[in-house]
């Protein structure tokens, strides 16, 4: 068996036991809960059904299996259900990430119903914008940049402009030439990377002001960028930048992270925006520093007891798997390093009968094994999600995802591709 075949199988065992732990809702629904042992299914991106989604249809693509298809149709009936009672309207949390995903199961499987919920959705998050933001979080998690990121990659231009001109008016200047913001009402610390950050949202900036010619929010993703680059403490080669400052909780989070939420495994994302954005290449350069720290940075050892004890998409070991697909599909890396993320993977997964699945420890200061949890960020669909992607790249096909979320560039090269319909392996093509 070759090692892409050990890794497809573990995908599957992954995929096993998160469809397992699925639960039946109304209308023939379905939802998963954040975690098995949990009462009530979550319909949020982050770590509930939303993000289970994208590991079907990247399952649904990669085997020519309808089976996950038909279960993606389930769960956008569990999520359209809930679209009228969400509290939240952020992407990772709230009504926009899911409406993302409807309109992402709309195009792929033609699901019309699917389609409405999503404007439905987006209505909703449009009509309790306040004029400024929409909650205490104002970055590209919870806050407004993933709000105009995932309006713009659902078709509504106009809510993504709208999400992000507050920032023009609420920037800080910094005594290194750059600007920031704060990550939440009230927060004495600035945050500086990709999920919570100044990166954050310095990539919807430039996202959304590129696509409609707002000259000025991508003026100030320049601007917001240039902050951050100015605190690099790995240069010249590398590139590292601190979690935050002042530190925000130090008994908890370590000063420096290399994942994709606080380092610069994320940092890099932001990077390979501006290139295909700006069409300028000292960005590659700044992309190429952040995977020169993130490979001599010891990963995917376990660094410190409760520090790298992560395995999943948004912290862990597979989001740096992301980034290390993204370079062998556009620069030809070797795969040697995302090997040993893979490896990595499979030897600390626990398998069974009931298929495989990850324990991950996450910001705490006593460390131990937590329960196994199911979505995107911490669980099986974000990690089984990458395995498939490597597989395919390993095999020699496709590096694009069965549809791309908007804080993680398209494989450039591969851009004239995107409008064209991806169909799962083996489909029998009609004009």
């Amino acid at each position: 068996m070759t090692t892409a075949d050990k890794a497809e199988e573990l995908a599957v065992d992954a995929l096993r036991w998160m469809r397992g732990t699925a639960r039946d809702t109304a209308g023939g629904g379905l939802g998963w809960p954040v975690a098995p042992s949990d009462d009530d299914v979550d319909p949020m991106f982050y770590n509930g059904t939303a993000g289970i989604v994208p590991a079907l249809l990247e399952a649904w693509r990669h085997f020519g299996d309808d089976a996950h298809g038909d279960t993606a149709l389930r769960a956008a009936r569990s999520l359209a259900d809930a679209v009228d009672e969400h509290p939240d309207d952020s992407l990772y949390f709230g009504l926009t990430g899911i409406a993302l995903v409807l309109r992402s199961v709309h195009r792929e499987l033609g699901d019309e119903a699917a389609g409405a919920a999503a404007d439905r959705a987006l209505e909703r998050v449009r009509s309790r914008f306040d004029g400024t933001r929409w909650g205490e979080l104002f970055e590209l998690m919870g806050g407004n940049a993933g709000i105009g990121l995932g309006a713009l990659a659902a078709g509504d231009p106009g809510l993504a402009v709208r999400a992000l001109e507050p920032y023009l008016r609420t920037a800080e200047t910094t005594g290194r030439g750059g600007v920031t913001w704060e990550f939440r009402l009230g927060a004495p610390a600035r945050l500086h990377h990709l999920s919570h950050g100044t990166l954050g949202i310095a990539y919807a900036l430039a996202a959304v002001g590129s696509a409609t010619g707002r000259g000025d929010l991508v003026d100030l993703a320049r601007a917001a960028v240039a902050d951050v680059v100015a605190r690099d403490e790995d240069g010249p080669d590398g590139f590292l930048v601190p979690h935050s400052d002042p530190p925000h909780r130090p008994d908890v989070v370590e000063r420096f992270s290399y994942g994709w939420c606080h380092g610069p495994a994320g940092d890099a994302q932001v990077f390979r925006l501006l290139r295909d954005v700006l069409g300028e290449p000292s960005w590659q350069e700044l992309a190429d520093r952040c995977w020169h720290t993130v490979t001599r940075s010891g990963l995917p050892g376990r660094l410190r007891p409760g520090f790298w004890d992560n395995n999943g998409r948004c912290c862990g070991t597979a989001g740096v798997l992301a980034l290390a697909c993204d370079r062998i599909a556009e620069q030809g890396d070797s795969p040697d390093f995302a090997g040993t993320l893979v490896a990595d993977l499979a030897a600390h997964a626990t398998r069974d009968a009931a298929g495989a699945r990850w324990s991950n420890v996450d910001h705490r200061a006593t460390p131990g094994g937590l329960e196994p949890q199911t979505g995107w960020a911490m669980g099986n669909a974000g990690i089984a999600r990458e395995l498939l992607r490597h597989v395919r790249l390993s095999r020699g096909g496709d590096p694009r995802y069965a549809f791309t979320w908007p804080d993680q560039p398209a494989v450039r090269g591969t851009a004239a591709q995107a409008t064209e319909p991806i169909r799962p392996v083996g489909a029998e093509v009609t004009s």
